[in-house]
């Protein structure tokens, strides 16, 4: 896990050192914190079941209000909100501000650039490539949301292998059984990063995990990420076309990265293949307004954007927020709630959705976690979706816990048709109740 602290402050140095403070005390107050999310994350592994372990890292964020380590285990606790479905709550736990740059772009539309759905733009540019490699936010599971439709159309133009950063290759039978396990990766615990994975295996890819197996950091991770890549899919079958998800930086081309050169520039050397590169992680929402690109609102009010888009120019050509370091940007929509509760984007394209549930599930045990496994899956799959109902400021006094009533709780799985097995669990991870479900197409039919 120890990788994990160290992006944290590559991605974190910098934008929030406290005034008054020096380099050398920020890093060290950064280490500091980053031991003490290691020593909290290792407690809260002790516990049995995800709602369990988020109440205790939920507990120790709200008792340390120190700058270095609400960045530090605000990643940590993003994530695990992530895997609970607690997707705006995550994206105020941790966030990277998107300052301009000396090396972006103009605006497109200032340009000639015109709008396009990024899901028919990424084909066509994708149409001669030998390699396609797309990069999301961590916190932010809407940069994935794009991905996970997009694999269809790119094994349409012939795309047959998918990597994905942190699958683990201890999971030796995870192309087999055709679906993610709680052990399969690290970020595949997040229902719609496993529903990526599921969907890769779903249409035929051939899945593969390259995550450094060593201990290394920095650029000799990032070399060790791509001769992984390299030898399990170019190297093996030189007429193999690849499909690549990786975080933040991992796909620049161009520029130091982590004081040395990012995977896909040691890719490029070692394979000898220019790979697309789609960077998703720049022109999205913020959990602040003022951590946004300053591109970011202007784009979405002039071009009426209401889905991930790409700008495109008379010839043809994508327009890169960074050019020297990415062939195409996505820009992704706000983000609209159904309902003030679910973010509209979890149905993925139109592939998924809605499915109402109530609290009276939780048969009045709060917090209760509400699950959605595919019938033909085990009780190990990733789950489809997750939700949570109940989970109170543990700040929150006895009587205001007293009004909280879980039959007046509603909220939405967002689910593709077919059939279901939902579990009911409490804190203590203890199954309150199991029920089947079906979820039919648009016209009425159950698959």
């Amino acid at each position: 896990m120890m990788l994990t602290w160290l992006c944290a402050l590559a991605l974190g140095a910098g934008t929030t050192q406290p005034a008054k403070t020096s380099p050398a005390q920020w890093r060290a107050q950064q280490r500091a914190a980053a031991e003490k999310s290691e020593k909290i994350l290792r407690e809260a592994e002790k516990v049995r079941g995800l709602l369990g372990q988020y109440q205790v890292m939920q507990a120790a964020y709200l008792q340390d209000n120190s700058t270095a380590f609400r960045l530090i285990f605000g990643q940590y606790l993003s994530w695990h909100q992530t895997y609970l479905g607690l997707y705006a709550e995550a994206r105020k736990s941790f966030s990277i501000a998107q300052e301009p740059s000396p090396e972006d772009a103009p605006p497109p539309l200032d340009h000639g650039y015109k709008p396009q759905a990024a899901i028919e733009a990424i084909p066509r540019l994708a149409k001669d490539a030998r390699a396609v490699f797309l990069n999301e936010a961590h916190n932010a599971p809407v940069t994935r949301s794009l991905t996970v439709p997009l694999l269809a159309r790119l094994r349409a133009e012939g795309f047959d292998t998918f990597a994905a950063e942190t699958l683990y290759e201890t999971d030796k039978d995870l192309q087999q059984r055709g679906y993610p396990a709680v052990d399969s990766g690290f970020y595949t615990q997040e229902p719609v990063y496993g529903e990526m994975v599921r969907t890769a295996l779903r249409l035929g890819y051939k899945v593969i995990a390259y995550e450094a197996v060593s201990d290394a950091t920095g650029d000799a991770r990032e070399r060790e990420q791509a001769r992984l890549l390299y030898e399990r899919s170019l190297k093996k079958d030189p007429k193999a076309r690849l499909v690549v998800n990786a975080g933040y930086g991992h796909i620049v081309e161009g520029g130091a990265y982590l004081g040395g050169r990012s995977m896909a520039q040691h890719f490029r050397e070692i394979a000898g293949v220019d790979p697309l590169t789609v960077e998703q992680t720049m022109l999205i929402e913020h959990g602040l307004a003022a951590e946004d690109h300053p591109y970011y609102r202007a784009a979405v009010e002039a071009a009426h954007v209401d889905k991930p888009t790409v700008f495109m120019d008379a010839a043809g050509k994508a327009w890169s927020l960074r050019p020297k370091g990415y062939d195409i940007s996505v820009l992704f929509p706000p983000e609209q709630l159904v309902e003030g509760k679910r973010p509209a984007w979890l149905t993925l394209d139109g592939q998924r959705q809605p499915y109402a549930v109530a609290g009276d599930l939780c048969r009045g045990e709060l917090p209760c976690m509400i699950e959605a496994r595919y019938l033909a899956e085990s009780e190990a799959a990733v789950p489809a979706d997750r939700i949570v109902f109940g989970l109170l400021d543990p700040r929150l006094g006895l009587r205001e816990r007293a009004r909280i009533r879980a039959a007046e709780m509603h909220s939405e799985l967002y689910l593709r048709p077919g059939r279901y097995r939902l579990t009911v669990s409490n804190a203590d991870n203890q199954t309150i109740a199991t029920q089947k479900i079906a979820v039919t197409e648009p016209g009425g039919a159950t698959p």
